[in-house]
């Protein structure tokens, strides 16, 4: 979306077609191991329920693109660690979940280190201002469209696992299927799928680009599955958050990027908070497991017998 491609340097600026790309990739994929394992095709929950995730996960891949024609990578970087709020909204309303006071301050302090941890670079090549776009109304608009469809999507994704008990390839194939139709439709009725085929024609190296992207795309789907039917969509996005401030981390230690001491009480927080809870949880745990029954002498064991 960014990179000039071909001598006159022009734009890929078709989003939705990646979309589409992504989705048939995965869809064809899924197809194929469900196939592979013999599991069951049909769908398991009613397809109404599968287009709902795919509508919004088109929106929030969608938002996701067309935002970074206006505001910087790390902008959106920073926004996206927001992404627990939202989830934990969604539960509420969708599932009638009860979180704690514990767990919001959690939610905030994750948000609040990330954020500390982005806007304050140690060196001005990284900072997210410099690029002069980011006060643009309708970037924050895409990025909050993004952070709302992308909260629904895993909460009630979490929804049908548990609703359902449906496999992980099922969800992923009705659920791309039906992103296909949509994002095609939408292409069709723009006028957009004609000039993205003849853009990707005349430039191979997009053409490229865009399989890789694919790619990693289904490969990132089956995680995100397995992750939300194992351990549920708030732990789900807490993982997406520190995953903003791990990779710039790794990034900054790769290139010998210094790390400024905002940056160093950012990441405490974020991973002090994250320790907390989990060290919480399993205290809870182990409070209402019951003990196990006391073992009888061996004497008595023998007469039992």
């Amino acid at each position: 979306m960014r990179v000039p491609y071909g001598v006159n340097k022009e734009y890929f600026r078709h989003s939705l077609f990646l979309v589409f790309c992504n989705r048939l990739t995965t869809s064809a994929v899924s197809a194929c191991a469900l196939l592979a394992s013999k599991k069951v095709l049909d769908p398991v929950a009613p397809v109404y329920k599968y287009c709902l995730i795919s509508v919004t996960n088109i929106l929030t891949t969608t938002c996701q693109y067309e935002a970074l024609k206006y505001v910087s990578f790390p902008v959106q970087t920073l926004a996206k660690c927001a992404k627990m709020i939202p989830v934990m909204v969604w539960g509420t309303l969708i599932m009638q979940k009860k979180y704690k006071g514990f767990d919001y301050l959690v939610a905030f302090l994750v948000t609040l280190g990330c954020s500390v941890f982005i806007l304050f670079p140690a060196g001005d090549d990284v900072s997210p201002y410099n690029k002069g776009r980011e006060n643009t109304v309708w970037g924050v608009s895409l990025m909050a469209g993004y952070l709302g469809f992308d909260g629904f999507t895993s909460t009630f994704q979490d929804k049908l696992f548990k609703g359902y008990n449906m496999e992980i390839h099922n969800q992923i194939f009705y659920t791309t299927l039906c992103s296909c139709v949509l994002s095609f439709t939408g292409l069709i009725l723009q006028g957009h799928l004609l000039p993205a085929i003849d853009f990707v024609t005349l430039h191979r190296d997009c053409l490229l680009d865009i399989a890789l992207l694919s790619t990693v795309a289904t490969a990132s789907q089956f995680f995100i599955s397995y992750t939300i039917r194992t351990f549920g969509a708030l732990t789900f996005a807490a993982i997406m958050t520190t995953r903003q401030l791990a990779s710039i981390m790794l990034s900054c230690i790769w290139f010998s990027h210094p790390l400024s001491w905002e940056q160093c009480i950012g990441s405490v927080i974020v991973f002090g908070s994250l320790y907390a809870k989990t060290l919480l949880n399993k205290n809870r745990k182990s409070q209402t497991t019951p003990p196990p029954p006391p073992e009888l002498p061996q004497y008595q064991k023998a007469e039992s017998s």
